[in-house]
C-alpha cells in the first residue's frame, strides 16, 4: 500500500539515538552508529521522531510499503521492552487518533497535524465573511521580499543582508494573525514545511544564506505539532554548516489556537 513512512538519510545521521527514544512504536534502532528502520510495519508515519533529530536526517515520505501493523508492533514491543513499552505505544496511538470518530484513520496512523478541529471564536463568529476582497479593514503587509519559499530563495540575495532571518513554517501565517508584525516586520523570510516539502538540500541552502556575516539572528517559527520540529532540526544543521559561532538562534512555537506558547534558544 502507498502510505507515509519515516525515511533516514544516513549521511546526515550522527547516531545520537534521540529518534529511537522518541518512537513509541519501537520502529527505529541504532545499527553500526546509524539510525535504521527495523520494519516498515512498525512505523505508523506519525513523525514523533522528526522533532528530536538534531541533524535533519529524518523525513516523512510516501512509499509503497506494508501498512502499520498494531498487533505485530505490540508483540515486538512486548519482547523488547515489556509491558511498559506496550503501554507507551497504546498511549501514543490514542494521541494519534482523529478527534472525529466517524472519520476513518489515515493509512499512516494519524498525526496531530491532520487531526480535525473546529473551535469557532466569538469575534469571528459575530463577523460575516467579507463580501468583497476590500471589505472592512485591510491590514498592511510587512513582507518586503519575493520569493519566500526555501526552494526558491537564493543565497546572496540582497534582502538577506543586514537583517535577521525568520524561517517560517507554512502553517504559522494561517494559525496566527500576528505573524506579520510579530515575525516578518523588518526581517528576511524563508518559508517551508518539514513534513510535506522535499527538504533535501534545505539545510545546505539555509547554511549558505546564514553564512552572510551581516545576518545577526535566525528565528524558527514552528507549529506545536511534533513533525514541525523538523524545521528546527534543519535550522540547527544549517547553523552548523554556516560555520558561524556568533549567530543568535531562537525557536518560537505557535499553538493550534495561534498563541506563542514557547521561546527557546537553539543550541
Amino acid at each position: 500500500m502507498k502510505r507515509k513512512i519515516i525515511t533516514i538519510d544516513e549521511a546526515k545521521c550522527n547516531g545520537c539515538g534521540n529518534c529511537v527514544t522518541a518512537c513509541s512504536e519501537g520502529a527505529l534502532q541504532i545499527v553500526n552508529g546509524k539510525a535504521r528502520l527495523v520494519k516498515d510495519h512498525f512505523c505508523d508515519g506519525f513523525g514523533d521522531c522528526m522533532g528530536e533529530c538534531p541533524t535533519g536526517a529524518l523525513k516523512i515520505e510516501e512509499k509503497d510499503v506494508a501498512g502499520f501493523d498494531v498487533a505485530a508492533t505490540t508483540s515486538h514491543l512486548q519482547q523488547t521492552g515489556g509491558a511498559e513499552a506496550v503501554r507507551r505505544m497504546n498511549e501514543a496511538q490514542k494521541r494519534h487518533e482523529h478527534s472525529e470518530p466517524a472519520a476513518p484513520p489515515p493509512p499512516a496512523g494519524g498525526c496531530p497535524g491532520t487531526r480535525m478541529r473546529f473551535t469557532p471564536k466569538a469575534a469571528a463568529m459575530s463577523a460575516p465573511p467579507a463580501s468583497t476582497p476590500d471589505a472592512g479593514h485591510v491590514m498592511q503587509s510587512d513582507l518586503q521580499q519575493w520569493p519566500v519559499q526555501i526552494h526558491l530563495v537564493q543565497p546572496g540575495a540582497p534582502f538577506f543582508k543586514n537583517r535577521e532571518l525568520v524561517i517560517l513554517s507554512t502553517c504559522a501565517p494561517v494559525a496566527t494573525a500576528d505573524v506579520h508584525w510579530r515575525f516578518i516586520r523588518g526581517r528576511a523570510v524563508a518559508v517551508g514545511c518539514p513534513k510535506l516539502d522535499d527538504t533535501e538540500g534545505y539545510a545546505e541552502k539555509l547554511g549558505a544564506i546564514l553564512s552572510e556575516p551581516t545576518i545577526p539572528k535566525v528565528t524558527v517559527v514552528r507549529m506545536e505539532v511534533p513533525c514541525c520540529g523538523g524545521l528546527t532540526a534543519i535550522a540547527r544543521e544549517a547553523i552548523r554548516l554556516s560555520g558561524r559561532t556568533d549567530l543568535a538562534a531562537e525557536e518560537v512555537t505557535i499553538s493550534l489556537d495561534g498563541d506563542v506558547t514557547m521561546r527557546a534558544e537553539i543550541r
